[in-house]
């Protein structure tokens, strides 16, 4: 049961922060639900942050009430990390959005928490240089570091984990951190700042991060190509990474998801599997990668394949990628998605895919699958209506069924997504009763209250 505020807390946030500390209904119900299938659990109120002391003002005010704290960045995950199962105070970073420094000759940015990926890109128009982490929703960069995020471009950029240089991160009892730094490697002590990135908000709240930036390609060349069966799309994923090929993208959908996309961007794709293609480098270079991938796919089956080099087309064509999620949500009105985003070894990604089309094929609701394959990492779009037990139980079946076939594939439950609410009894199953300790001994040691985000990751 959730216990009220304490009138002195509630008093002094009040104070502090006036009309950005609120306990309306609507307020905190947009803070205590996200793109997941779980119902919504609002937090009992809302601090708006603006900069690094009004968190540490908040975090050390709560602590000293014992009242949970959820950050909070633009709420597009999925799998209920910013949900208040114990109540407490949602902390809102989106406000924190100032590009702090840009270190062009270095390749590194610095800015708060709040700013999202988009807006960090904008900043950096006239440097030649980008953010590659693309994970589809315009995300902040404090809660892809939280999630340990990572999407498109993940095949040759990396995730969130190889891109985070250094944090300012405020502890759960107020005391501020530096994590990292600005050197491209450093051997001095434990590596903080990757144990902060993809903890979920439990240990610590980044308030501010330097990350990576890359040159902009001198060429990009994207291609669509369309395929008989899923089989033959893994395939010519496989040989391709095999070869060695440095493409930035390949992206898997299905004719489902096809389907969805045309209904909802208005496109006149082909409705079949099919395969998303980008490639950075060189003139000389993006063509030997296409016409070596062009050559792979055509012995596999491939056909159709379509390029489009100009800048508004490439733009269209990922856009109707990224708008897939939500494409499939309009193929069942109403509906909500029970996510799954599992990673394999990319030798076992063929094998994996099929067997889980086979479990596909047993249940009534429909399901797209759609994915990150160049890293081995694929979605299904499981789409259920909360209130009916028995999709709910058919969307549970299909989702171990898939996370126990990567675990025992040597792989993941979790890509790009995290833990959250919904998979952490993967967790012990994944990484051994051992290794579930150590993590609790950590946040026992960093968050000893456990008022960081309660309940999310451990089990």
């Amino acid at each position: 049961m959730k216990q009220a505020l304490p009138d002195t807390l509630r008093q002094a946030l009040a104070e502090r922060f006036g009309n950005r500390f609120s306990q309306g209904e609507s307020t905190c119900l947009q803070h205590g639900r996200d793109e997941s299938v779980h119902q919504p659990q609002p937090p009992q109120a809302v601090v708006h942050a603006e900069n690094l002391e009004e968190i540490v003002l908040t975090v050390k005010l709560c602590a000293e009430h014992g009242v949970p704290i959820i950050p909070y960045g633009v709420g597009s995950s999925v799998e209920g990390h910013v949900l208040a199962p114990q109540g407490g105070i949602s902390l809102d970073l989106s406000g924190m959005n100032q590009v702090l420094a840009i270190h062009a000759e270095d390749g590194d940015a610095t800015v708060q928490a709040g700013v999202t990926r988009m807006q960090l890109n904008n900043a950096l128009k006239g440097t030649g240089l980008f953010f590659p982490i693309d994970p589809g929703a315009d995300a902040t960069i404090g809660g892809m570091a939280a999630t340990r995020a990572s999407g498109t471009n993940a095949v040759r950029y990396g995730t969130m984990k190889d891109n985070v240089l250094a944090t300012t991160t405020v502890l759960a009892d107020g005391r501020v951190m530096q994590t990292g730094g600005r050197a491209r490697k450093s051997s001095a002590g434990y590596d903080l700042t990757r144990l902060l990135v993809g903890s979920e908000g439990t240990l610590g709240i980044m308030a501010e991060l330097t990350v990576k930036l890359y040159p902009i390609p001198e060429a990009i060349s994207a291609a669509v190509c369309t395929f008989p069966d899923i089989e033959s799309a893994v395939q010519t994923v496989i040989q391709t990474i095999q070869l060695g090929v440095p493409v930035a993208r390949i992206e898997l959908l299905d004719t489902l998801s096809l389907q969805a996309i045309n209904k909802f961007s208005k496109t006149t794709l082909a409705e079949a599997p099919t395969l998303f293609f980008e490639f950075h480098g060189s003139p000389a270079g993006v063509e030997e990668q296409a016409e070596t991938v062009q050559a792979i796919a055509g012995e596999l089956g491939g056909a159709n394949f379509e390029w489009a080099t100009r800048p508004e087309d490439r733009s269209r064509l990922w856009q109707a990628r990224h708008d897939a999620y939500f494409a499939c949500l309009q193929l069942k009105p109403g509906c909500r998605c029970f996510p799954t985003d599992v990673c394999v070894p990319i030798s076992r990604l063929a094998e994996c895919i099929a067997a889980t089309n086979e479990d596909i094929a047993r249940v009534s609701i429909p399901i797209a699958l759609f994915g990150h394959v160049g890293d081995g990492n694929f979605h299904l779009v499981v789409l259920v209506d909360p209130d009916n037990p028995k999709e709910m139980d058919e969307a549970a079946w299909i989702s171990s069924r898939v996370v126990d076939r990567a675990i025992a594939m040597e792989g993941t439950c979790t890509g790009e997504h995290g833990i959250g609410l919904g998979k952490r009894k993967y967790l012990a199953k994944e990484h051994g009763d051992v290794a579930v300790d150590v993590m609790r001994a950590l946040k026992q040691a960093l968050d000893p209250q456990q008022l960081l985000n309660p309940g999310k990751i451990l089990p």
